[in-house]
């Protein structure tokens, strides 16, 4: 990590030689393995390996951004002439601001605990492992054709620097599988799949598994039927309730509020959730796959109760836009290479439920149990929501027969309001939330 480090160093200080009063620089290097096969054929092998460096110069209230993949110093110097000479003919941000070095730190990245320490797998070995996830998958009976299975590493290194005193890096891994596949035969044919990241390799979903987990969900929508048209309850799987979550992070986000293009923009100390509800960002969980010891200012960043007892309480900020608010930024800063900062959440989840999944549904008569959505439809000025989705009927508290091609709709505000939680939350996705239940939703089907 040393000669990334004096890159970035050398980058910051041919800023500063150009002229510019504050200014940041991003190296991220990646490197990345994947092997997806077909029915046991291997249709890509990918090895890659990425180093980009970004660079942003601040000239008072003005500044710019540039970006290289070119780690020669020798070139430093005319990439930040480039920035400082881009930033003083842009329009001037009165909201424009740097970080507060006091509030700038790291987290201890070994409590993180997101690098696997275990050697980079061979493209050979994941190969194997996609392999034994689609044969899993295919010796079912009723299975009779598959859409594919990946398996993947990814190793991934950050370094920060900004002219105000901070230097942070770090690395991080995740390793991937998936299957998806198909049962039944022609127009009656079904799709569904499973699939598992984790930072660890000893923490992944077997790919017998997931194979398993595939061909049984695909098996068990055969043969499906439109729902009637009408107000129902609708559940949502753990699969797709942190969709929902991930509306209200938008909904959250604070260049979003300030633009006043946000449906719970004013909503700030109201509440939007039941009282037994609160959603946490968590960028502190170890081997969490959105973890991590700094924000993309180099703000120390801590666990965050967005919403608590229900009631919204924080908004997701980075230093521009709580500078908007006459706040402090929370350290929710995210940054790809040659773009400004902007708010973003890390391990974002639902807390709080406590009912088990079979009493959440069991005195639903007529419902539906949502397991995949398609499409979207969401207005972010009025929280009007619609997409089309695919799942089950329940009838009389028990899950029944498939159906799909139908619509769910309702006002997100007001969904946020019903919601019920059950006990069944799980750390898979990086926005997780539990199955969901949601009174007098709008179901169109036939």
């Amino acid at each position: 990590m040393t000669a990334p480090m004096d890159r970035v160093q050398d980058l910051l200080d041919a800023a500063r030689h150009a002229g510019a009063d504050r200014a940041d620089v991003m190296f991220v290097a990646s490197r990345s393995l994947s092997a997806l096969c077909r029915n046991g054929v291997p249709e890509g092998l990918d090895h890659s390996e990425t180093v980009h460096i970004g660079l942003r110069c601040f000239l008072g209230k003005r500044s710019a951004s540039v970006s290289a993949t070119d780690l020669d110093p020798e070139r430093f110097a005319g990439l930040a002439e480039q920035a400082v000479a881009m930033a003083r003919v842009v329009p001037e941000d009165r909201h424009a601001c740097v970080p507060d070095p006091a509030l700038q730190g790291s987290l201890d990245l070994a409590a993180l605990d997101i690098l696997d320490p275990t050697p980079a797998p061979a493209l050979d070995a994941l190969l194997a492992r996609a392999r034994i996830a689609e044969e899993a998958a295919l010796g079912h009976e009723g299975i009779t054709n598959s859409n594919g299975a990946s398996a993947g590493y990814a190793h991934v290194t950050v370094a920060l620097a900004e002219s105000g005193g901070f230097q942070g890096h770090y690395s991080q891994t995740s390793h991937s599988t998936g299957v998806s596949v198909l049962a039944g035969h022609g127009d009656r044919m079904q799709r569904d799949y499973a699939g598992h990241s984790a930072r660890f390799l000893c923490a992944l979903d077997s790919p017998e598994q997931l194979g398993r987990d595939a061909a049984e969900r695909a098996l068990r929508r055969m043969n499906p039927v439109k729902p009637r048209t009408g107000d129902m309850p609708v559940v949502f799987d753990r699969r797709v309730s942190g969709s929902l979550l991930g509306h209200l992070a938008n909904a959250i986000n604070g260049a979003l509020i300030a633009r006043c293009t946000s449906f719970l923009a004013g909503y700030l100390g109201k509440a939007i959730l039941p009282g037994a509800l609160s959603v946490i960002d968590d960028p502190t969980r170890p081997r969490g796959l959105r973890s991590r010891p700094f924000d993309a200012e180099g703000i120390r960043p801590d666990v965050l109760a967005c919403v608590e007892g229900g009631i919204l309480q924080e908004w997701l900020l980075d230093s521009r836009s709580a500078k908007q608010f006459c706040l402090v930024t929370n350290g929710r800063a995210a940054r790809a290479i040659g773009s400004p900062p902007a708010p973003s959440v890390t391990n974002f989840y639902l807390s709080g439920g406590e009912t088990p999944v079979e009493t959440l549904i069991g005195d639903i008569g007529e419902g539906i149990y949502v397991t995949e959505l398609m499409g979207s439809s969401i207005n972010e000025l009025t929280g009007d929501y619609s997409r089309g989705a695919s799942g089950f009927m329940i009838r009389n508290g028990q899950l029944a027969e498939p159906v799909a091609e139908f619509t769910i709709a309702g006002n997100l505000i007001t969904m946020f309001r019903s919601m019920q939680a059950a006990d069944d939350l799980e750390f898979r996705y990086g926005i997780d939330a539990p199955t969901i239940r949601i009174d007098a939703m709008s179901v169109a089907g036939s």
